[in-house]
């Protein structure tokens, strides 16, 4: 017997970041809205805890106890009395290390995997709870559509999404340190005073009225400008895909994947092609949004 579940990418309409707390994270206020890019997560039992994964980037992926997939099976376990002896493959789609929660869709789809095999019952709430444990993004994982979270980005509501968003992703080499980027923050930031996070009136209306032009004016990411310090050629990424017609660009999170909101499906294709041609980018993927959370298969 083995369960499956599938489990989507996220992008960051809003990322509106606060200044460092006493325990250093940061108060958020985070529009996540899931997109069409998906992770599989198959476990199925074995003799002791293992993590096999396939697809691009997979050498990337950390296959021990610091995978997020692992912990959450070790946390469901040990919660309900369970020895956790299975072997947790990953089908990689997502971009690794890339801003857009790879991580920890993997950590969310292996653990809705595990409570389906083992029948433990558990709700939602408690779900929730351990993915918020996990990782700060790990809980929308979850849930997926859009929400705007708080906190640390773990205290999810709902968002209402009036129609279908058209998005382009470039794929840069190598990956960006999530923790990198933020301390990158506090530097560029230090000595200046860090507005409270809110969650912008203008960005949740266009998304209620499926609006993309009003969405595309409405985006903004507070970690984009750390993300550039670190990586300056994203730059010419974001440059790249606004001149192909993109309605917006930003660094997706903490990058140093890029996204580029298009008008419809064929403008996507145009941006995606550009952004080929114009050697500023690995790779590039076109999905929609917004797209269910862990869904088992």
């Amino acid at each position: 017997m083995s369960v499956t579940v599938r489990v989507p990418a996220k992008v960051n309409v809003q990322l509106a970041v606060g200044a460092a707390r006493p325990d250093g994270f940061h108060d958020l206020a985070n529009v996540f809205l899931a997109v069409g890019l998906y992770d599989e997560v198959t476990v199925t039992p074995a003799d002791e805890l293992r993590i096999t994964c396939s697809g691009p980037d997979a050498a990337q992926v950390p296959l021990d106890a610091t995978n997020l997939a692992a912990r959450a099976a070790i946390a469901l376990a040990g919660r309900h009395g369970i020895d956790p002896r299975v072997h947790i493959h990953i089908d990689k789609d997502i971009p690794v290390a890339g801003g857009m929660a790879g991580g920890s869709a993997d950590g969310a789809g292996a653990l809705l995997a595990c409570d389906a095999l083992w029948s433990t019952g558990a709700p939602r709430d408690e779900l929730l709870a351990i993915c918020a444990e996990l990782g700060s993004d790990v809980p929308f994982s979850l849930v997926g559509g859009a929400a705007l979270g708080v906190g640390r980005g773990e205290r999810l509501t709902p968002v209402e999404v009036g129609g279908t968003f058209h998005w382009v992703f470039a794929v840069a080499d190598g990956g960006l340190s999530t923790p990198a980027v933020y301390r990158e923050f506090d530097r560029l930031t230090a000595g200046t005073p860090v507005p409270e996070p809110a969650a912008s009136g203008a960005l949740l209306d266009a998304l209620r009225a499926g609006d993309p032009a009003a969405l595309a004016a409405a985006l903004s990411n507070g970690l984009q400008p750390a993300a550039l310090s670190l990586r300056p050629s994203l730059a010419d990424t974001l440059a790249a895909g606004t001149t192909a017609g993109a309605a917006a660009a930003l660094v997706s999170g903490s990058g140093p994947t890029t996204a580029f909101l298009a008008e419809d499906e064929a403008s996507a294709r145009k941006v995606a092609d550009a952004l080929m041609a114009s050697g500023t980018c690995r790779g590039t993927r076109i999905a929609t949004s917004p797209a269910p959370g862990a869904t088992l298969r």
